[in-house]
C-alpha cells in the first residue's frame, strides 16, 4: 500500500526523550518494510502541538490531502499521539482520512480501524488511547507550570527557553540580547530582504557556520517559524 508517513514533535526536548523525528522515522521505516508498505512521501510538523487542529498543521494537512487527491492510500504514524494529543483533533483527523477513502496506521497498533456500529468497543478503545494522550499532554503542561512557579519563588528566570537572539540573564532574572545570535538575525533579515528563499538562507547559514540555538543544523520548519516571529 502507498502511504504517507507523518512525524511530529512539539519541542526540541522530545528528541532527547526518545520521541524525536529521527526515531519516529526509523520506527516507520522498519514497520513499513516488515508489512510490505511503500512510503511515498514524508510530512512533518516540528515544534507544533498535537492539540492543534489538522487544518492548522501544514504537514498533517498535506498528508491528508494526499489521500483525498488519490496520491496516497493512507497515512502511518509512529504512535497515535503523534497524530494528535487531543481526542477531538484525533477523531477529526482520522475521520477526514477515512472519508477520503484512506487507511490509517500507527506503528504500535497497526491499522486504526474506523467505527463499526456492530462493534462499539472498537471506537471506545481507540478513543481511550486518545484520552490518555490528551491526559499526558495536560500532565506535562502542569509539571512545567509547577516547575516554573517554583523557579520564580527561588528567584530564578522561569519564562521558558529564550528564543533565538536572546539569553537568560540569571543575575537580573530577565532576558538579555545574545550578541552572536543578534548578528545571525541581522544576517537572516538581510538575506530575506534580498529575496532569498528559505532553502537558500539555510545554505548560507550552514556555509557560514551559523547553527540554531541548540547547535543543530537549520531546517525549513525551524527557519520559517523564526522568520514569522521576526516579521510579527
Amino acid at each position: 500500500m502507498k502511504l504517507v508517513a507523518y512525524i511530529r514533535v512539539s519541542t526540541d526536548r522530545q528528541t532527547s526523550d526518545g520521541l524525536g523525528l529521527d526515531v519516529q522515522r526509523e520506527q516507520i521505516k522498519t514497520w513499513a518494510k516488515a508489512n510490505r508498505h511503500r512510503i511515498i512521501s514524508w510530512e512533518s510538523d516540528e515544534g507544533i502541538s498535537g492539540a492543534k487542529d489538522f487544518t492548522d498543521r501544514e504537514g498533517l494537512a498535506t498528508a491528508l490531502q494526499s489521500i483525498c487527491d488519490g496520491t496516497a492510500q493512507g497515512i502511518v504514524v509512529a504512535k497515535l499521539d503523534r497524530l494528535a494529543r487531543s481526542l477531538t483533533v484525533q477523531e477529526a483527523a482520522l475521520a477526514h482520512g477515512w472519508n477520503c477513502g484512506g487507511t490509517m496506521f500507527s506503528v504500535d497498533q497497526g491499522e486504526v480501524l474506523r467505527d463499526d456500529p456492530d462493534d462499539p468497543m472498537r471506537t471506545a478503545m481507540r478513543q481511550v488511547v486518545g484520552v490518555f494522550g490528551q491526559l499526558e499532554r495536560a500532565m506535562i503542561a502542569k509539571r512545567l507550570r509547577d516547575g516554573r512557579r517554583l523557579k520564580r519563588e527561588r528567584g530564578g528566570y522561569a519564562d521558558g527557553a529564550p528564543s533565538f537572539g536572546y539569553r537568560a540573564d540569571r543575575d537580573n532574572k530577565q532576558l538579555a540580547p545574545d550578541d552572536a545570535e543578534q548578528a545571525a538575525l541581522e544576517r537572516i533579515r538581510s538575506l530575506r530582504n534580498d529575496g532569498a528563499s528559505i532553502r537558500s538562507i539555510i545554505g548560507t547559514l550552514e556555509a557560514e557556520g551559523i547553527s540554531t540555538k541548540q547547535g543543530k543544523h537549520w531546517n525549513p520548519g525551524t527557519l520559517s517559524r523564526l522568520l514569522r516571529r521576526m516579521e510579527s
